[in-house]
């Protein structure tokens, strides 16, 4: 586990996985869950999110939750979607990210703590002062890990290799412009160095801030998603222009 700087936040998203407990991946009755995401907060505006790709249907659908003046949590790999409403609850008491991640994972429901499908777990945890927190578990599927950098944290597992995250935070830390921008060239360059090894289907990305949506009482700057393309982060990006030009527009009202 390492501890970082980062940010605040709704619900983003990946994908629900029924953990039947198996001692393997060869015994799951389905393919773990090979993904890439990103966490960042731009502590300039206030916004935090997140991003993520993967070779599986609609990874916009459990992979990130937020909450605006609270946090967001990464859920992935042998994905227990509760970590992430769980990961919530947990920083709203006031937990710091280690205790978040310490508390799920000693909490995890599995029955058995030894079986494959915890131990397979990868879930990253940030909270609203920029603070986080990564973990990958030691059974997630090859390669698998996590990078930290200036407010952002990259996980992944079932990657080309450690030049994913690398270069996903790179990518982050060197890209100027709204965060939207910068978490698409994250990912962008996370595929560019292997990305998931087994391909790509669907991309998805989430900020937040406290009544920053385009609408009365809404916490969401942005929340797109692509289900499934050939290029999903080439979709993706077209919605970025389409929704940063949006909220550009907005703040100069």
């Amino acid at each position: 586990m390492r501890i970082m700087r980062g940010g605040r936040a709704v619900f983003l998203a990946a994908l629900v996985v029924a953990v039947l407990g198996a001692a393997g991946p060869d015994d799951l009755p389905f393919d773990p869950v090979a993904t890439f995401s990103i966490l960042g907060y731009d502590p300039g505006t206030g916004e935090v999110g997140g991003a993520v790709q993967s070779r599986v249907f609609s990874v916009g659908n459990g992979v990130l939750w937020a909450e605006a003046d609270v946090g967001v949590v990464a859920t992935q790999a042998i994905v227990d979607v509760s970590y992430g409403p769980r990961g919530l609850a947990l920083l709203r008491a006031g937990l710091s990210p280690a205790a978040v991640v310490r508390a799920l994972w000693e909490d995890d429901p599995d029955p058995d703590p030894e079986r494959w499908t915890k131990q397979g777990r990868q879930f990253a945890v940030m909270d609203a002062d920029g603070n986080y927190m990564a973990f990958t578990g030691p059974k997630a599927s090859a390669w698998a890990g996590h990078r930290g950098g200036t407010y952002t944290t990259a996980q992944g597992n079932i990657l080309a290799g450690e030049a994913v995250v690398a270069g996903m935070v790179e990518a982050f830390e060197q890209t100027e412009g709204h965060l939207s921008y910068r978490m698409m060239a994250a990912l962008d360059a996370g595929q560019a160095a292997g990305g998931d090894t087994r391909g790509m289907q669907s991309a998805a990305m989430i900020i937040v801030k406290k009544n920053a949506g385009v609408w009365l009482n809404n916490d969401v700057v942005l929340r797109l998603q692509v289900d499934d393309s050939p290029d999903p982060l080439a979709e993706l990006r077209r919605l970025v222009d389409i929704g940063a030009r949006r909220q550009e527009r907005r703040s100069r009202r």
